[in-house]
């Protein structure tokens, strides 16, 4: 495609603001439309829909292939599936899809034996509605009542239901999911976990706040108006948030605030959650913990003494004494603890790689470290719902690998499998390598890179990749399997994934090194990557597809600015560009909580200055990006709409090549995209048939 339509071009308004000294100028300020989070300036909206009409006139050329892309995508997944039952109490929970069903139904039935019993309806409950998400499902524990919580437009401020699941009728009261009215009551809205108490006659729940923030838990006693549901924690501090879960004998709740780099939790009874609770440890500012408990001690996962954590433990009489029961490990970072009747698991990464480790409760018997057959894996705990069990749920995949179900058998050591992911329309795993390399960065550091590619790829610099990373607030990118992915592999393109600093694939610190005055350290290893890759004969210069999405597309933005001529296509999806403007207003609804990610530019002139001199929108400059393909959602509470179309805005007014931009926002979704497995996939369809269209890959 040669003859593009004419993009439509924002208008610029004068707008200008002063912090620390410094002038910024922000002709595109006016996109945010200040009645945020309703959205209806008519210069906005126009501006918005003139976009989406130029995305759908691009496009209008790739559909045959786009819709090729999908039915390929489809055919690799099977319509009717249905997870493994699994047993809690007298039931055997699952989910299933129906054929062409865009939802799953939540099913149970007795263990004893009986009929199947449709306890949530998908399906049904999002017929007609243009978006539709469960938040959070929770049954008390004698099964017979249900809570769930549902999204309707992707804002993320869910409404809380409830059932009766002995006589399978919805009970007739909610609490509503948007900020507003009841009666003549004004109530907040709610998000997270709900959790039921021990008596199954009321819930614990979060609120958010008119910021989106989720500083209070409220208990709901089932059969009572919301307006009076009574605060059992508020939390003071700017920037924490708070919720709620159940220890696994379910005999507590754990009620736990923190930021992203600071955690601190208090215990309630799970039969009496407005008794006085117990802290295990006040606040220490760095310091993060998370609990379990077994009989009256305390097992706590903390990162106190050393980034890679440890595991103590502390009697509930004396919380704060805390003994060491496995210390930190150069080589194993702890990423958690989970106790059960007659064991606990720790799981981890070693050098990067997931394990899971079985421990008795007495110290004398050497715990047991499961063995995985592959090199480069993803493992863990899968749902485990019971406090006794002889079988421990396990998932595990790998790059050439469907997912695995799996049972552990405690006794005897055996692994029994249960379920590999059905691909309806054929795998054959021989057809394809993977290896897990390691590219110096420029201050020679090692990074992982997990790559897969067609066995037939060539190695003299010829072929085409598609890079993949993240890169922000400690979350690892696992090298898992992906039927999506097989459209590319199948084109003869090889597609890997950057473990780069600031997520924690390598342990904590590797998450620290690439955060607040490290944050370059990120962009820079995707780069060093890139080269890196190029340098090993996988690729070429243009000849890299990249994508990111969130703090993800952060990191896009920042190597189109850095970096632009390596890159043949770019994929930004809900991108966190606006970085500055965003840390700068306390406003919005997560920025507090953020500063100990990215720093405080309010307070801070070193912090402003730094994230200054990174954030994508700030610096756009004149000269030649790549094709781009920018997404973003108007109900996004995460990453604002205005950030991406910002963004677009300025990159069209700057940028002096011809390459195609394209900007598409969902005005029905938030931060997640479209819901709906077939609707979801339709929009990677369109990413993918956009990559391959500027890649010069025949569809």
């Amino acid at each position: 495609m040669t003859d593009l339509p004419k993009p439509p071009i924002a208008a610029t308004r004068p707008h200008s603001f002063t912090v620390h000294g410094t002038v910024i100028e922000d002709p595109w300020a006016w996109l945010r439309d200040p009645g945020y989070p309703e959205v209806t300036d008519k210069d906005v909206l126009g501006y918005l829909e003139q976009e989406n009409s130029y995305f759908e006139a691009v496009m209008a050329p790739l559909k045959p292939l786009s819709e090729r892309l999908f039915e390929e995508m489809r055919g690799r997944i099977k319509e009717d599936e249905s997870t493994v039952p699994q047993k809690d109490g007298d039931w055997l929970y699952w989910t299933d899809y129906e054929t062409g069903g865009e939802y799953p139904r939540w099913w149970r039935k007795p263990v004893a034996g009986g009929e199947d019993q449709l306890i949530l309806d998908e399906p049904a409950l999002a017929a007609g509605k243009e978006y539709f998400r469960v938040g959070a499902i929770t049954i008390s524990e004698d099964g017979a009542l249900m809570a769930w919580s549902t999204d309707e437009d992707g804002s993320e401020r869910y409404t809380i239901r409830f059932k009766d699941l002995g006589g399978g009728a919805p009970i007739g009261e909610t609490i509503e999911g948007v900020a507003g009215k009841w009666g003549d009551v004004s109530i907040e809205g709610t998000i997270g976990n709900i959790v039921f108490t021990a008596g199954g006659d009321a819930i614990l729940y979060g609120v958010t706040d008119e910021n989106w923030r989720t500083r209070t838990v409220k208990l709901h006693r089932l059969g009572t108006s919301p307006v009076g549901d009574v605060v059992v924690y508020h939390e003071e501090e700017l920037g924490f948030s708070v919720g709620a879960e159940l220890s696994s004998d379910r005999k507590w709740i754990f009620l736990t605030t923190s930021d992203h780099e600071t955690s601190e939790i208090r215990l309630y009874p799970a039969h009496d959650p407005l008794a006085e609770p117990i802290m295990v440890s006040p606040r220490k500012r760095g310091r993060e913990y998370d609990v379990d408990v077994h009989g009256d001690t305390l097992f706590i996962h903390t990162n106190d003494v050393d980034p890679q954590f440890r595991l103590v433990t502390a009697s509930i009489a004396n919380p704060g004494e805390w003994i060491e029961r496995i210390g930190p490990s150069k080589h194993f970072y702890m990423t958690g603890v989970a106790c059960f009747a007659d064991f606990f698991i720790v799981e981890g990464r070693e050098d990067g790689l997931d394990q899971v480790q079985l421990h008795r409760y007495d110290p004398a018997i050497a715990p047991v470290r499961l063995k995985f057959p592959e090199a480069s894996y993803v493992a863990g705990i899968g749902d485990n719902p019971e406090y006794a069990m002889d079988k421990i749920r396990l998932s595990y995949e790998s790059m050439v690998t469907p997912g695995t179900v799996q049972d552990y058998d405690v006794a005897t050591g055996e692994l029994e499998t249960l379920k590999v992911q059905e691909i309806p329309s054929g795998y054959d795993a021989s057809k394809y390598r993977t290896e897990r390399l390691k590219i110096a960065a420029r201050d020679g550091t090692e990074v992982p890179v997990s790559i897969v590619y067609p066995r037939d790829f060539p190695r003299d610099g010829s072929g085409k990749l598609y890079l993949y990373a993240y890169g922000a607030y400690g979350h690892a990118i696992p090298p898992g399997f992906s039927t999506s992915r097989m459209s590319f592999l199948d084109r003869g393109i090889a597609f890997a994934i950057a473990h780069i600093r600031g997520g924690d694939d390598l342990g904590q610190q590797w998450y620290h090194d690439g955060k607040l005055d490290k944050r370059e350290n990120t962009f820079n290893d995707f780069v060093d990557v890139a080269k890196g890759l190029i340098a090993r004969g996988f690729t070429h210069q243009g000849g890299i597809a990249i994508a990111g999405r969130s703090a993800g597309g952060e990191l896009m933005g920042a190597v189109v600015n850095s970096d632009p001529d390596l890159w043949g296509a770019v994929v930004a999806d809900v991108p966190f560009v606006d970085v500055l403007n965003t840390m700068l207003d306390e406003s919005l609804p997560l920025t507090p909580g953020e500063w100990p990610e990215w720093g405080n530019p309010v307070e801070d002139p070193k912090a402003f200055a730094l994230i200054r001199s990174y954030s994508p929108y700030d610096n756009v400059r004149a000269q030649a990006y790549p094709p781009l393909f920018i997404s973003g959602g108007l109900n996004d509470p995460r990453v604002t709409y205005w950030e991406p179309a910002k963004w677009a805005a300025k990159l069209r007014a700057t940028k002096t090549d011809a390459n195609v931009l394209l900007l598409k926002t969902n005005m029905g979704a938030g931060h997640g995209g479209k819901s709906g497995r077939w609707e979801s996939l339709k929009e990677s369809a369109d990413e993918m048939a956009f990559l391959l269209w500027q890649l010069g890959v025949e569809g």
